[in-house]
């Protein structure tokens, strides 16, 4: 399976059309469809679906799992080559990093606006999702570094804590009766309509939190990012349990934040895999960022795993 075709089969699933993924290409369409028909003999499975009238692709099942496997193998084969063709005297290319909706990517913001300054020529990708999300990704490469949430199972990875905390509570519309308490108690949250994380961690510490069976609360939803869900508040479908200063709640909003008491915080880290070799963009970006903690901690500096720990 060549590198060249996955590109010619992505580009068929995105612009649905043989004949304007081989213009795109600048190739020709019988060439295009001779690629794309050799591609599934030897996969032994059908990728497309040709429409007899409008002549739209659509893909099937396995052209589906096909192209997400395809975009993680072009993305990581193109960040592989952009890393050995930096020159040595440049620090320059590309630092990926993933992570969960939280507030502590300003801390992650300054790290790399300062880091900007010197070598303006690193470039930052960042993906958004939940924690399995996140590992996922850097489990297969594609990403340098992960800002996960506690509680979070990071004990596989190299880590730093950095140094800010989240703040748990619950998410409202203005005109809800809850609205007009300054906090959230555990008995408040036993019968209305709740919107949860998806995450069974989470799950685990509200109900540490709580002292109550989480699964007899009357979860009406869940999310993976919060935005979605506060959407289905604003509607008035019900409260969203999430983290403070991710959502409008500012005087034009509809919404509020009602913070949890007893008062429930939760830790972030970035990690990144054991033995990983970094590019000389990430590199500079954690050494930096090292430098921020440090900083952030009135000189005294946090413990981390080094790049490349002793063997213990």
């Amino acid at each position: 399976m060549e590198i060249r075709v996955l590109r010619y089969f992505l580009a068929v699933a995105r612009e649905e059309s043989i004949s304007n993924a081989a213009e795109y290409l600048h190739i020709t369409q019988p060439t295009l469809s001779r690629q794309i028909m050799e591609l599934e003999k030897q996969l032994g499975r059908k990728l497309l679906n040709r429409g007899k009238r409008n002549h739209k692709i659509t893909l099937t099942n396995e052209g589906i799992l096909l192209r997400n496997r395809a975009e993680e193998i072009i993305t990581l084969v193109d960040k592989t080559k952009a890393e050995f063709t930096i020159h040595d005297e440049v620090i320059s290319g590309n630092v990926y990093i993933g992570g969960g909706e939280t507030d502590a990517m300003r801390f992650i913001a300054r790290t790399a606006q300062k880091l900007q300054a010197d070598h303006p020529n690193i470039r930052y990708h960042l993906f958004s999702g939940n924690a399995y999300d996140v590992t996922e990704k850097l489990d297969k490469g594609l990403l340098d570094f992960g800002i996960l949430i506690e509680p979070a199972n990071i004990e596989k990875y190299n880590y730093i804590k950095l140094p800010v905390t989240d703040q748990w509570g619950l998410l409202m519309r203005k005109d809800s009766p809850l609205a007009k308490k300054e906090k959230i108690s555990p008995n408040d949250i036993k019968t209305i309509p709740l919107i949860t994380s998806q995450q069974v961690l989470v799950r685990n510490e509200i109900s540490g939190w709580s002292g109550l069976d989480f699964d007899k609360l009357n979860i009406v939803a869940t999310y993976n990012l919060v935005y979605n869900a506060s959407l289905m508040v604003d509607e008035g479908f019900g409260y969203a349990l999430c983290l403070d200063k991710l959502v409008n709640t500012s005087e034009s909003s509809t919404l509020c934040f009602k913070p949890l008491a007893p008062k429930l915080e939760s830790h972030l880290d970035i990690v990144w895999k054991k033995n990983q070799v970094f590019s000389k963009a990430a590199e500079k970006f954690l050494q930096i960022l090292k430098d921020e903690i440090t900083i952030t901690e009135s000189g005294v500096a946090i413990p981390f795993y080094p790049l490349n720990p002793p063997n213990l």
